[in-house]
């Protein structure tokens, strides 16, 4: 007997025009530009909802790579089915996105990476303090898909920085970046920002408006998250790992008052915590 297929309207207001397919242990929706692909299991409760989203472009026609999206209506991951430090039992709502697939889509990232440079050398850039995981991490993987691509001219050489504004000079659009050996010797480069997480986009938007004074070759943004909330100016970098919903995540890096950069796994902080660890 044939799979059972069909097509309806989705009753989710939200998307008043998309439409639903089910078939087997797969529920594929349809929408004018997103596809949400829900994994599950027939007889087995769904235990993750995210999508595939082609990237927007934003206003300086920068085109954004396919991502992953972390949909609102997620179903969570139990922090007891993960090994999590004894300082923090108690103080996390659920676990969002676990280490291992974190380091699955970094590892893409870096291949779309290594793609788009072209054999050119490169300055990865690393945004502190929670940039440095990603960074870590991403960096390792370039390496490795440089060496299986066979790039022998793709160099790549690294810079820590640290961005810091001040409100006297926020309607210039610019930051103060300190930490660079050198900001002269990016002219000419093919610059790499990494950063942890992207919630409005004010800072990044500043940060690119200052590097581009520097005249480097090309300028790319990879961050690993990036918060889908009202308070987004728009701006979506080249390289995404995850957009996530509008919560208050912690963990890889990601801090709460400089607590959780030791966690693998990204969680959800819950009302213990932020009293917990507030200072």
């Amino acid at each position: 007997c044939c799979c059972c297929c069909f097509l309806q309207q989705m009753h989710d207001s939200t998307y008043p025009n998309a439409l639903r397919r089910n078939f087997g242990g797969w529920s594929i929706t349809l929408l004018p530009t997103v596809v949400v692909i829900h994994f599950y299991s027939p007889t087995q409760p769904r235990k993750q909802r995210i999508s595939s989203m082609e990237g927007k472009n934003e206003p300086t026609s920068i085109i954004t790579h396919p991502f992953v999206v972390v949909a609102d209506d997620y179903h969570p991951y139990s922090t007891s089915d993960f090994s999590i430090p004894k300082h923090y039992e108690g103080v996390l709502e659920h676990i969002i996105l676990p280490h291992g697939i974190i380091m699955d889509r970094i590892e893409k990232i870096a291949q779309q990476v290594v793609v788009d440079s072209e054999d050119e050398p490169l300055v990865c850039m690393c945004v502190l303090k929670g940039g440095y995981q990603f960074f870590s991490d991403l960096v390792e993987q370039v390496k490795t898909h440089i060496q299986n691509m066979g790039r022998s001219n793709m160099c790549i050489k690294f810079e820590f920085i640290r961005c810091r504004s001040y409100e006297n000079e926020m309607s210039t659009g610019k930051v103060v970046i300190e930490g660079c050996s050198s900001l002269s010797d990016l002219k000419g480069k093919n610059l790499l920002v990494v950063e942890d997480m992207i919630d409005t986009g004010n800072t990044m938007v500043k940060l690119i408006s200052t590097l581009k004074d520097l005249e480097p070759l090309s300028i790319r943004v990879a961050s690993l998250f990036v918060k889908r909330t009202p308070r987004s100016n728009g701006y979506k970098p080249h390289y995404i790992g995850f957009e996530v919903p509008d919560e208050f995540v912690v963990g890889y890096a990601l801090d709460y008052n400089e607590y959780f950069r030791d966690l693998k796994h990204v969680g959800v902080l819950n009302d213990k915590g932020k009293e917990k660890y507030k200072v």
